[in-house]
């Protein structure tokens, strides 16, 4: 089973790419954010022609966040229950799989803008109720994946510059710190769960080149539950859509799972 985590930077204008895709790499479940469209634009019937499922929040312009899977989801939540956001940030949602039951919870984190402003203040209030969340979720739900663009580089060699950027946005200890109580609560970076290249990324800049010169961060992330931790076969960062013509800044990220022998 292969789950993958994307950030398509609006869904209207890279829709093309996702289909295309998915039908070069048919993954189980795939979690979209920044679809920058309301529900009632969503492209539902292509997605479905494609041969998924989709349960879909979304708004205009701004923010979003789908889940398309080969079987239907249920139980399907909206953003963090008990925060007040106008924002379409989180989809958390239950997939029957060859491996069971999942929990799959689907998230665009808070960018913070820069340490000290209201955006940052509003991105450690967020991350603190979805760590709440999570915790709750994964006491009805222990076989749980929470995964999407975290806007957190959780460690220096997720940076391309990191110490030219410390402290800064994505790099910031606070934010760090909120990344390591996701993982205190149970849960597990797949990607680092093995070997990986230096300098991986699955984010890069529009500007000065930042793709071509690997100018990057590794920001999207997938964490899995320790159930189902013995079940991580890989987990690979796929460069070849951000070659695209008009690609979004993000790369796909897919961790695969599968029964241990």
């Amino acid at each position: 089973m292969r789950i993958t985590t994307w950030n398509v930077n609006s869904l209207a204008v890279r829709l093309p790419q996702v289909l295309d895709w998915l039908a070069t790499t048919p993954v189980d479940v795939l979690c979209l954010q920044e679809l920058k469209l309301s529900d009632d634009k969503f492209p539902l019937a292509e997605v479905q022609a494609a041969g998924y499922h989709a349960v879909f929040f979304g708004q205009k312009t701004y923010n979003g966040v789908a889940l398309l899977s080969r079987t239907p989801a249920r139980d399907v939540v909206h953003n963090i229950p008990g925060l007040a956001d106008e924002q379409a940030r989180v989809i958390a949602a239950t997939v029957d799989s060859p491996l069971g039951e999942l929990r799959v919870i689907n998230g665009y984190f808070v960018n913070g803008q820069a340490p000290g402003s209201e955006k940052f203040a509003y991105k450690m209030a967020w991350l603190e109720a979805l760590q709440a969340f999570v915790r709750a979720e994964m006491a009805q739900h222990p076989r749980l994946v929470l995964l999407g663009d975290f806007n957190i580089a959780p460690e220096d060699r997720d940076s391309y510059d990191p110490e030219g950027l410390r402290e800064t946005i994505h790099h910031t200890t606070e934010e760090r710190q909120h990344f390591q109580a996701l993982l205190a609560l149970g849960l597990h970076d797949s990607f680092r769960m093995f070997e990986q290249p230096e300098k991986s990324f699955s984010w890069w800049d529009y500007r000065e080149f930042g793709f071509r010169r690997n100018r990057g961060l590794r920001i999207d992330h997938i964490l899995v539950s320790a159930p189902l931790k013995p079940l991580v076969q890989a987990c690979a960062i796929d460069r070849l859509p951000r070659k695209n013509e008009r690609p979004s800044d993000h790369a796909p990220v897919t961790v695969t799972l599968a029964s241990p022998i």
